[in-house]
């Protein structure tokens, strides 16, 4: 079985090319290697391309034997989002609306969608189900919500199969060390608690120590990225035996904050991390934590990479292998 696999050379996706490739089935991986990395694709055949591009995409489908899509390329930089958010309705809505058309064209009716938390905006219960009211915050999770709509239409309309996979925090890297976490420029804060820990550029910024949370920063459910690579293809089988289109929250259901994150760097580096206390940033919430019990209830999937020592400790020895492989060039 061929999977196409847009976005492929990113992060979440190329640990998901992992993933599939580990159960036997080939990734078929579609990515402009504009926010991707090239040595990231390892585990089957490179496209390189556009999902904005029709002529590449029908190429794809009339090349490979593709059964099913997993959908990554979308830009999913919050900030960047309330700066250009034409950038992200036109990258991340019309770039899946043109890959649904084509999906049709080739007789592709299975996709497996990287949606995101963001949908729900500043929640109004913790945990947060899938029910929870969507009133995204920025343009990023609007896009995402949108796309949502789409797979909703094709569905009802087209008969389209699909599931949207609503991530928390995605964290951590390779367990084997194969590939990683490697953003420019990078906002997530784990990789930033790290790069703190080593003395690279500045120090780990605090946004916002006056939450109504134990320790005053805000507290978010972190995702081992193995484990949301397992949700994809636990998604791709939950589809195949015939479950319903629908969406599923990926997280733990357990949250960590910023300074306990910051004291597990410290702990595993055995280093310490320099902070900065500053202000809250506008849309932050204090508390994000994920209701993921239906995704345990009906695709059969469990987290089992996702304690934060583990996820800090992959992101770790990916850090010390990256900073070796610049020595060595």
């Amino acid at each position: 079985m061929q999977v196409l696999v847009t976005g492929g050379a990113g992060y979440i996706g190329s640990h998901t090319a992992k993933c599939l490739a580990q159960s036997g089935l080939e990734p078929v991986v579609l990515d402009n290697l504009q926010r991707g990395h090239r040595q990231a694709v390892k585990w089957g055949p490179l496209v390189e391309g556009d999902v904005a591009d029709r002529s590449v995409l029908e190429k794809v489908f009339a090349q490979y034997r593709i059964e099913a899509v997993l959908h990554f390329a979308a830009f999913a930089y919050v900030g960047e989002s309330m700066r250009t958010p034409e950038l992200y309705f036109r990258n991340n809505v019309v770039g899946t609306l043109n890959l649904l058309e084509a999906m049709r064209a080739g007789g592709v009716g299975t996709i497996v969608f990287s949606s995101t938390c963001a949908t729900y905006g500043d929640p109004v219960q913790i945990p947060i189900p899938e029910d929870h009211p969507q009133r995204p915050v920025n343009p990023y999770g609007e896009s995402k919500l949108m796309v949502e709509r789409l797979l909703h239409w094709f569905g009802a309309v087209h008969g389209l199969r699909w599931t949207a996979l609503r991530y928390f925090n995605a964290a951590g890297a390779d367990p084997g060390g194969e590939i990683g976490e490697e953003h420019d420029p990078e906002t997530h804060l784990i990789p930033l608690a790290i790069s703190a820990a080593l003395g690279q550029g500045n120090v780990l910024e605090i946004y916002g120590t006056d939450y109504d949370t134990p320790d005053g920063t805000a507290i978010r459910d972190y995702l081992h990225v193995m484990d949301l690579a397992e949700a994809h293809l636990a998604a791709l089988r939950y589809l195949d035996a015939g479950g319903a289109s629908t969406a599923f929250n990926l997280g733990t259901g357990r949250g960590h904050s910023v300074r306990e994150v910051a004291a597990m760097v410290e702990r595993i580096a055995g280093r310490r991390v320099s902070v900065r206390e500053v202000g809250r940033r506008a849309g932050d919430p204090a508390c994000l934590i994920a209701d993921a019990a239906k995704s345990v209830e009906r695709m059969g999937w469990l987290p089992k990479h996702s304690t934060l020592e583990e996820i800090v400790r992959t992101a770790w020895n990916w850090k010390l292998k990256t900073l070796e492989r610049a020595v060595r060039a």
